[in-house]
C-alpha cells in the first residue's frame, strides 16, 4: 500500500493511492479517520491493513490542490547513518567503517515533498543527500539480524540536507544535520510487502536541477537495512514510527571541485525505484523573512 500525509484548507488527513494514483482518505476530524500513521503502527498487528481499507472506501482527494506533510508527524527517533556507502566513505576522506556511524535529526528539522529546503543566514554550504527511510512498524530490542525485517513497516525517500561548514566545526555532526527545514521526507510512505526485502537491488539517484548529481544501488550499502535495524536494536528500544535513514551514495556536493552547493532557484530530487519520487526547491531564510535566530 502507498500512504501520504497531507494538509489542505480543511486540514490535515491521510490517504491511500490506488494503481492509478487516485487518492483516497480522510481528515483528522472526519468520522472514521483511522489516526496518523504512527498511531496506526502502534495498534499492532493487522492495523495498518484496517486502515487502509477504511481509506480506500472513502471520498477521493485531489492531491495537487493539498501539500504533501512528512509521512510520519512526530517520530519518537530520527536515527541517520553515516559513511554508509564504501564510495561515499572514500570520497569524504574515511575508511570503511566497521561498526556503523549512528547520529539524530530532530523532528523540528523536517520538511515535505514539495517544501522548499531552507538554505540559512549564516551559510552557503547547503549540500544534498539522497537517502532510503525505512520506517519501524513493529517495535523491540536485541532484535536479530534474522527477524529484523519483520520490524520495518515500509520506506520513504529522504533528502538529509546538510549544511556542511556547521557540521564539521565538531567531531560529531548533529548541528550542520539539524537546521530547520532541511530534512525533506516522502512523499510516500510504502509498505515493505510492496518491495524486495531490505529494498534490495532498487536503485537511488540525486538529481539537481536535472543534472543525476548521486546514482547507487541499495544493494551497495555496507550495512543493509536488516543489519541496521539489528545493531540499532542492541543500543536503544526502537518504536513505531521511529525512522532509520540508511546512508548517501558518493557525490555530494563537498566532495566536488569545486564544491556543488545548492542555491535558492534549485530544485532537488531523490528518486527511488519502486519507493518514489521526492522534489524540493531550495529556498533562502532570508528571503523567506527570516533572520539568525528565529525559525522561518
Amino acid at each position: 500500500m502507498r500512504l501520504a500525509r497531507f494538509k489542505d484548507e480543511r486540514g490535515e488527513g491521510l490517504v491511500i493511492l490506488s494503481q492509478d494514483g487516485r487518492a483516497r482518505g480522510l481528515r483528522v476530524h472526519d468520522g472514521g479517520f483511522p489516526g496518523d500513521l504512527a498511531t496506526i503502527l502502534a495498534r499492532g498487528d493487522g492495523a495498518l491493513k484496517t486502515a487502509a481499507e477504511r481509506l480506500r472506501s472513502s471520498p477521493e482527494i485531489d492531491l495537487a490542490r493539498c501539500d504533501y506533510l512528512p509521512p510520519i508527524a512526530n517520530p519518537g527517533k530520527i536515527i541517520c547513518i553515516g559513511l554508509n556507502y564504501a564510495d561515499h566513505s572514500a570520497e569524504s576522506g574515511y575508511a570503511v567503517p566497521d561498526y556503523p556511524t549512528f547520529f539524530g535529526r530532530f523532528t523540528s528539522s523536517l520538511i515535505g515533498h514539495g517544501a522548499p529546503i531552507v538554505r540559512p543566514v549564516v551559510s552557503e554550504q547547503l549540500d544534498f543527500e539522497g537517502e532510503l527511510a525505512a520506517i519501524i512498524g513493529r517495535g523491540g530490542r536485541n532484535i536479530s539480524r534474522e527477524d529484523a525485517l519483520s520490524h520495518v513497516a515500509g520506506y520513504s525517500p529522504f533528502n538529509d540536507g546538510s549544511i556542511r561548514d556547521y557540521q564539521h566545526r565538531t567531531p560529531q555532526w548533529t548541528a550542520g544535520k539539524n537546521f530547520d527545514e532541511t530534512g525533506a521526507f516522502g512523499p510516500l510512505f510504502v509498505s515493505a510487502d510492496e518491495l524486495p526485502p531490505g529494498c534490495r537491488g532498487l536503485r537511488l539517484t540525486t538529481r539537481l536541477n536535472g543534472n543525476v548529481v548521486q546514482q547507487a544501488s541499495i544493494d551497495d550499502l555496507i550495512f543493509d537495512v536488516a543489519t541496521l535495524v539489528s545493531l540499532l536494536s542492541e543500543v536503544c528500544t526502537l518504536q513505531p514510527g521511529d525512522v532509520i535513514v540508511t546512508g548517501t551514495p558518493a557525490g555530494i556536493g563537498a566532495a566536488r571541485k569545486p564544491p556543488l552547493w545548492m542555491k535558492p532557484g534549485d530544485v532537488c530530487e531523490v528518486d527511488i525505484e519502486g519507493v518514489g519520487l521526492l522534489v524540493n526547491p531550495i529556498a533562502d531564510q532570508r528571503a523567506l523573512g527570516g533572520q539568525p535566530g528565529t525559525r522561518s
